[in-house]
């Protein structure tokens, strides 16, 4: 059974939340083509609205009235997206909005002390229990900071940029290790003043709304790594991925397959709105194990998963450090990561701050715990492409997260 096809994937996802939240301060009509289709970014879109931003729908496109974002009357619900929580506490810091966030079970637990303490610095007022959802924010006058992030988190960092959008003086964030900069690409082209320099990020007041736009989202890296991945360890397969973000740093996981013997081709590159993208070509290949470290995880947070379902095929030892971040995602992906592929016969061992995998071995099939993470499931159910048995999950429905046609598009593929 190949893995063979042209697939077009809907936008990406980090990129679709913040071109939503930037269209919102926009002096103008912005139309956005290609938004993530995923249930996270259905809920920023949500939250704007309460907060009296217009969204209409036109084809395959949304357009956006950009506007005074207004303190919604209702609770900002922000489901499970911690992505949708963190960028709008910022930005309507920024915007010297008062909102009070909530979120579903799971989110409720994810910290937000990270995004907490740096807005508090800059003036914020936030109550909260321990630290997380549910939160209220309430905002005088903000005053700009230099603060050096403790983890890397393109999240964090996002939230800070925007609020130091409305701030009385500049902003600068420092981080450990670079994180995806969608926010930073965006703002340098929508009109705002922002400098970077290696690790340093530095925004200044905005003095005039930033300019409307048009773009088209390029498809999410992360969601296409799943089909990637079966068409690496898959024998006979050729998978061709169109449109495709190329940003330098979400590409670590193709940079990855590549080190672990993967034949992988990007074609027909293109950049606009500051974000580039290609078609990624896969043809199966023998893969070997590889080390990925610190310095590595940011670039790969999402793809972890995947990536521990294709060590488990690949010849030798591959060991993951540095990725403790990964246990504050939806769920304790490390652990699910672990206990999972360990029942199904791989030759695992869980680290504090990741994993190491000794491979190849032949995967049982059986019932698969997902903890309602839309990432292990998909990674699950590529394991089950090529385990002896079925395999079972608990939840397939949690995929809508991010990516609801997930187990259509695989049909179209085998």
């Amino acid at each position: 059974m190949a893995i063979c096809g042209k697939l077009k994937f809907p936008g990406d996802k980090s990129i679709s939340h913040r071109a939503l939240m930037l269209a919102a301060l926009a002096d103008g009509t912005s139309e956005i083509t290609n938004l993530s289709t995923g249930v996270d970014v259905e809920t920023t879109k949500k939250c704007l609205e309460n907060c009296g931003i217009t969204f209409i729908n036109v084809g395959t496109s949304v357009k956006i009235e950009g506007g005074s974002l207004q303190s919604p009357v209702d609770e900002l619900d922000c489901g499970n997206s911690g992505t949708t929580a963190r960028l709008l506490m910022g930005l309507l810091a920024g915007q010297k909005t008062a909102a009070k966030f909530i979120g579903d079970g799971s989110l409720s637990e994810r910290p937000m002390k990270r995004v907490i303490d740096p807005l508090e610095k800059m003036g914020a007022t936030i109550n909260s229990i321990e630290n997380h959802l549910p939160l209220s924010l309430s905002i005088e006058n903000l005053t700009g900071i230099r603060y050096e992030l403790p983890v890397a988190s393109a999240q964090v960092k996002s939230a800070i940029l925007l609020a130091g959008l409305g701030a009385d003086t500049p902003t600068t964030v420092i981080e450990p290790i670079p994180t995806r900069n969608h926010t930073e690409n965006m703002l340098s082209k929508l009109g705002a003043e922002i400098n970077t320099h290696e690790n340093t990020i530095t925004v200044y007041p905005l003095i005039n709304r930033l300019n409307p736009f048009k773009t088209t989202i390029p498809g999410d890296p992360s969601t296409a790594a799943f089909f990637a991945a079966a068409a690496a360890m898959i024998s006979q397969s050729d998978l061709m991925l169109e449109g495709i973000s190329t940003n330098p740093t979400r590409s670590g996981f193709y940079t990855a397959l590549k080190q672990m013997g993967g034949n992988v081709e990007i074609l027909n590159q293109l950049s606009e709105q500051g974000e580039s993208r290609g078609d990624i070509c896969i043809v199966s290949n023998p893969l070997n194990g590889i080390n990925i470290a610190k310095d590595m995880v940011p670039g790969l947070i999402d793809e972890l998963p995947i990536l521990a379902i294709l060590a488990s095929q690949a010849e030798g030892v591959t060991e993951v450090t540095g990725a403790k971040e990964l246990r504050f995602k939806e769920c304790d992906r490390i652990h699910a990561i672990c206990m999972n592929l360990g029942k199904m016969g791989a030759n695992i061992t869980e680290l504090e701050d990741g994993f190491v995998i000794e491979g190849p071995t032949k995967l049982r099939g059986g019932y698969v715990r997902t903890f309602n993470d839309h990432r292990i499931a998909m990674a699950f159910t590529i394991a089950g492409l090529v385990a002896d048995g079925d395999v079972t999950l608990d939840n397939q429905h949690c995929v809508d997260i991010s990516f609801p046609q997930f187990y259509e598009w695989l049909k179209i593929v085998r």
